[in-house]
């Protein structure tokens, strides 16, 4: 790796980090804080020295954050893997950039289940019939969803109505207020990437909702659509089979629920539909692979892993590997 010239340090700054699907994006966070925190390219020399000697403790609380300004410029589920932009110090009051920026996605649909998160980290809430959706059927329908559209964001999403969260309406089988309110977005592109059929190993969640459950979220959902219907209709004679999925790739406006498009996409063709895989590959600037001038490249996550139990040997001018990295792709602000 050449190396990088930072004309002076402690610095601000932003990068991208490829994260994982499984951890939530805020651990993702709170790990690296513990890293930059200890190093020199981000901290002053008297708060460095107050860190020397303290252990980097993965399980620790939120009270035992450092004192360092980190965060990230949007949201990634956990089930999501890919673009996740970090800010350090003074680069935070840039992050609110990226909520509103472009952001390009690849996601997989698997037909036949709905589940109540939209995903398949949630429970299944109706089964649907799906052997009479084709590739043309599905390529014919993207146009619906192309352009200016409305959109009505999932109930189990952190948005809030009268203060709370909506998943908390939904859980809890409180009736909506008011009818979740519809967004304009923007899809500038979205294709079908690639036709898996049945193909693939991806299978519907195990987790059911009870009856009680289901007349929880019928009752939630009363407030987000009419004549709300949550009865399984499923595919005839088709235990063993692998239901149908395809792979989406989307360049969409700030705001968009890629589970969202997944869900009515489903219910376009007359079937039921879930997330199972989730990639933001670009966010602004930000991107898995430069394509364009400007473009700037994430550090995969396995670099800060590996750090986090060892940051290993330091270089001739006294740098770790991931701060190397982070240096090769750090925009100084």
């Amino acid at each position: 790796m050449p190396k990088v010239s930072i004309p002076s340090y402690p610095v601000s700054g932003l990068f991208g980090v490829l994260k994982p699907s499984g951890p939530t994006s805020m651990s993702i966070v709170n790990d690296i804080q513990q890293l930059v925190a200890r190093s020199r390219l981000f901290m002053d020399p008297a708060k460095l020295e107050k860190m020397r000697g303290k252990k980097i403790d993965r399980k620790r609380g939120k009270h035992g954050r450092e004192s360092i300004k980190i965060g990230q410029g949007g949201t990634l589920d956990p089930l999501a893997d890919g673009v996740l932009v970090i800010g350090v110090g003074r680069a935070t009051k840039k992050l609110n950039e990226f909520l509103g920026c472009t952001k390009e996605y690849q996601t997989t649909c698997l037909l036949g289940c709905e589940t109540d998160s939209y995903d398949g980290e949630g429970a299944r809430v109706r089964l649907a019939p799906w052997r009479h959706v084709t590739r043309e059927k599905v390529e014919a329908t993207l146009p619906q969803f192309t352009g200016n559209i409305k959109q009505v964001p999932p109930i189990f999403s952190a948005l809030k109505m009268d203060g709370k969260p909506l998943y908390e309406y939904a859980r809890k089988g409180i009736p909506l207020p008011r009818p979740i309110e519809e967004r304009e977005v923007t899809v500038t592109s979205l294709e079908l990437l690639k036709w898996l059929g049945n193909e693939h190993s991806f299978s519907w969640p195990e987790k059911q909702l009870s009856t009680e459950e289901k007349e929880s979220l019928k009752k939630a959902l009363q407030g987000v659509e009419e004549n709300v219907s949550i009865n399984d209709e499923p595919e005839e004679s088709a235990e063993t089979e692998r239901p149908t999925a395809f792979v989406l790739n989307m360049t969409v406006s700030g705001g968009t629920y890629v589970r969202s498009i997944v869900h009515d996409l489903s219910h376009a063709v007359g079937s039921a539909g879930h997330v199972v895989t989730l990639t933001r590959s670009r966010q602004g600037r930000f991107v898995r692979e430069p394509v364009e001038e400007g473009d700037r490249k994430c550090i995969p996550w396995e670099v800060f892993e590996k750090a986090m139990a060892d940051v290993g040997e330091v270089d001739e001018d006294g740098w770790t590997e991931w701060e190397r990295e982070v240096m090769q792709h750090l925009e100084v602000v």
